[in-house]
């Protein structure tokens, strides 16, 4: 249980507090509207009883939520608050910020969640404002039709007799902008599953800005004050008067005519703040896209991966982040995030991008080897924006791990170690597993991977990086018969390293295992990118190695997300 509450505690203590938070706001406000200011709306309750505390306990949870959900993709904010405000934190603490998107997805779900209930509650409420218009019961007749002898605002919406629901509930402010909110919600949330937005990354793209037109219809969905309260309860007490609507206004103390007024919306409370913090994001990023970006140089690797080294007047970076990059030429709306593989102390900055999309193979055709300079493209640059590969200093030990292209923030850090290898790091030991799908894949990598390795052996720290490449896949008879003949060679014969290749796909129980065994009492830092299958593994393999024991082992998770 300890190892568990080590790597999840945190992220899930934030989740129960939101939790709680949205349980509280549903029961505070099911409770206000249906008890403790009962008399208020006693009479909007003849009509549609509990659809209006479902309702409004809904709306509350619908504002809280909305003003949540742009936070996490605020990435400047996020990167500044990386940077600045939790530079001092504990790791657990700084690892919740890598979880971004995944509390984005938790309260995007929520806001389905009480859309469902919000929605339905006022479907039924419209059905039985329409019934209660056309009630053939004496009492809710009279009472109703004495309402209607005053003029507005009036508790009913409804102003005709046999109407239809559907009808009436788009005559409505509220009725038309749900509608439309939730449409939008249905697209968004739809064009966001994990097939749609990694095979039709643009149909993602799209219609997710469609957060516009849902934002402009949230703030607008109250304004017109549908539901009424009564305003005059001391001359007019609904609980003893609505028996008698007949009486109204003919005695002076009591049982005068009652008066109705809409509250205010406030919605609009709630989501200023986040949509002002994220009309600054994207300020930002117009800002940004307006700096002249110059490539200095396009490198064509094996296995379709282009190589773009690029130059931006003020351009800061840490070695693990990534860049979002737009190409006008090919769309311009569309920004793709890519993972920096420079380090701070090269004179440019550099990103491998790997060919596997419509977008990624335009790019590669815009910027082939027999461009000329002058043609390249013109790109915008936003960034550079923070990962969890930033704190591979805060450990004792690194677990890297990498599947295909993954491996491109690990080169960023790995060649920035490189640089600061004399100087004094907490870092003593850096373990690297590399899992490519063909052999070629490993060319762009192996040249880092030979400099680490002789500068290792030239200052006698040979131990220091243990890296270990798995060809899962990719290889023929021919070089299988000649992996066999030369097994006792120094060197790899497909890569060309001191270490050996391995084949098949790695024993990740054996490996942490070894690992902790080898390093007792301490923290172990695991960094993974690559695909959910192989990061669920190795989640489960640091809460499940991680020593209960306050100075035993422990492994913490970390995954790249973009």
């Amino acid at each position: 249980m300890g190892n568990w509450v080590l790597n999840e505690g945190p992220k899930w203590l934030i989740m129960l507090i939101w939790f709680g938070i949205n349980i509280g706001l549903f029961i505070g406000y099911f409770f206000y509207y249906q008890y403790q200011d009962g008399k208020q709306y006693f009479y909007v309750r003849q009509f549609i009883g509990f659809g209006l505390p479902f309702a409004r306990g809904a709306a509350a949870c619908l504002n809280f939520n909305c003003m949540l959900i742009l936070l996490p993709v605020c990435r400047n904010l996020i990167s500044y608050t990386r940077q600045y405000l939790c530079m001092c934190c504990k790791r657990n603490l700084r690892r919740q910020l890598d979880k971004n998107i995944t509390f984005h997805k938790y309260i995007a779900y929520a806001i389905c969640f009480f859309t469902a209930i919000h929605a339905g509650a006022h479907c039924f409420n419209v059905e039985l404002f329409v019934e209660g218009y056309n009630s053939k019961s004496v009492n809710q007749s009279l009472l109703l039709s004495t309402l209607s002898l005053y003029t507005e605002p009036w508790v009913n919406p409804v102003r005709e007799s046999n109407s239809n629901s559907i009808v009436e509930a788009v005559k409505l402010l509220p009725g038309t902008s749900g509608l439309i909110i939730t449409l939008s919600l249905i697209i968004m949330v739809a064009s966001a599953t994990e097939f749609l937005r990694r095979s039709y990354f643009e149909v993602f793209w799209y219609t997710h800005h469609l957060f516009v037109i849902f934002f402009i219809g949230l703030v607008a969905h109250g304004m017109q004050g549908v539901i009424k309260k009564q305003i005059n309860l001391d001359k007019h007490d609904p609980e003893e008067c609505y028996k008698n609507p007949l009486q109204w206004g003919k005695q002076k103390d009591k049982c005068q005519v009652p008066l109705f007024s809409s509250s205010p919306a406030s919605t609009w409370k709630w989501v200023l703040l986040p949509m002002i913090l994220y009309f600054i994001e994207r300020c930002i990023r117009i800002f940004r896209n307006f700096q002249n970006v110059d490539i200095t140089k396009v490198v064509n690797h094996p296995s379709r991966v282009i190589e773009l080294q690029m130059k931006k007047s003020g351009f800061m970076m840490s070695s693990g982040q990534y860049i979002l990059i737009k190409c006008s030429v090919i769309s311009r709306l569309e920004w793709h995030p890519f993972t920096l593989t420079s380090t701070p102390e090269d004179d440019y900055f550099s990103v491998h991008i790997r060919q596997v999309g419509d977008w990624t193979k335009k790019l590669a055709k815009l910027c082939s080897s027999d461009t000329e300079q002058p043609n390249l493209p013109k790109l915008a640059v936003d960034g550079p924006f923070g990962t969890a590969s930033e704190d591979v200093f805060r450990y004792q030990v690194d677990v890297l791990v990498a599947a295909g292209i993954g491996a491109t923030p690990f080169a960023s850090v790995l060649k920035h170690i490189w640089h600061r290898y004399n100087q004094d790091m907490k870092l003593q030991k850096i373990y690297f597993y590399w899992i490519c799908p063909d052999t070629n894949a490993f060319e762009w990598f192996a040249e880092l991977l030979h400099s680490l390795e002789k500068q290792m052996i030239e200052d006698g720290r040979e131990d220091f990086l243990n890296y270990n490449i798995y060809l899962s896949r990719g290889w023929d008879m021919n070089q299988a018969k000649n992996i066999i003949l030369n097994k006792d060679d120094t060197y790899d014969t497909v890569t060309g390293l001191r270490q050996k290749t391995h084949y098949g796909r790695p024993q990740w129980d054996q490996i942490f295992s070894t690992i902790a065994d080898d390093h007792p009492g301490v923290s172990i830092g695991c960094f993974f990118c690559g695909p959910k299958g192989l990061s669920t593994t190795l989640h489960k393999m640091c809460n499940e190695y991680s020593s209960p024991d306050v100075k035993g082992v422990h492994f913490f998770y970390n995954k790249e997300n973009f």
